[in-house]
């Protein structure tokens, strides 16, 4: 599993011109993308690491001061574009696969006492968010 974990000061997304998902203040925004591979104990694995990632202000993590998360899949994190102009998509898993893998992260992330919003698995999904810093890292297990 990889995701983009981006330090915010404020994120939301939304379908079709509705918000689904919105968190305020510093916080987390998770782009999660899920390979052939992944297993409920890499998805355990992805929570455990984003809820205690120290890149918020003052080296301190989610589970520090109980900041929110806002976790939208990203089926292109698996993307390859290293031949040719257009990206395959081999790497990433089929939505049967990822998106139970997703929610596990989710699930994890909220019985861990964390805040989680969401986007919509599969939805044409527009995302809007502060990056602080900017500060963006890559983590994956």
């Amino acid at each position: 599993m990889r995701a983009v974990v981006q330090r915010v000061d404020g994120a939301s997304v939304t379908v079709e011109g509705r918000t689904v998902g919105r968190i305020v203040g510093e916080g987390l925004c998770v782009l999660v993308g899920v390979t052939h591979e992944d297993t409920k104990e890499k998805a355990a694995q992805l929570a455990r690491k984003v809820w205690s990632v120290r890149i918020l202000h003052g080296e301190k993590s989610c589970s520090d001061i109980g900041a929110p998360l806002l976790v939208i899949s990203q089926f292109t994190l698996y993307g390859d574009a290293r031949k040719g102009r257009r990206p395959t998509w081999n790497g990433a898993a089929p939505g049967d696969v990822a998106e139970p893998l997703v929610e596990e992260v989710v699930a994890r992330l909220r019985e861990s006492g964390a805040e989680v919003a969401t986007g919509e698995f599969g939805a044409d999904m527009k995302v809007s968010l502060t990056n602080d810093g900017p500060f963006t890292v890559l983590l994956e297990v």
